[in-house]
């Protein structure tokens, strides 16, 4: 089940509440969510990167 990047919920796939961004699919619980990432994306993608297992800074 995907996790929603904003708020850490984890979401249905079936959620209408994604954003493809470069190629990756986010899904997110709300629109405010959704809305919150598209607009600060760059506040959280130290964050995604650092969820991802073999990922290293």
């Amino acid at each position: 089940m995907p996790k929603d990047p904003v708020c850490g919920q984890y979401v249905p796939a079936t959620t209408p509440y994604k954003l493809e961004i470069e190629g990756e699919i986010y899904y997110f619980c709300s629109a405010a969510c959704a809305e919150e990432y598209e607009n600060n994306a760059e506040d959280y993608v130290d964050e995604a990167v650092a969820e991802k297992p073999g990922v290293e800074d």
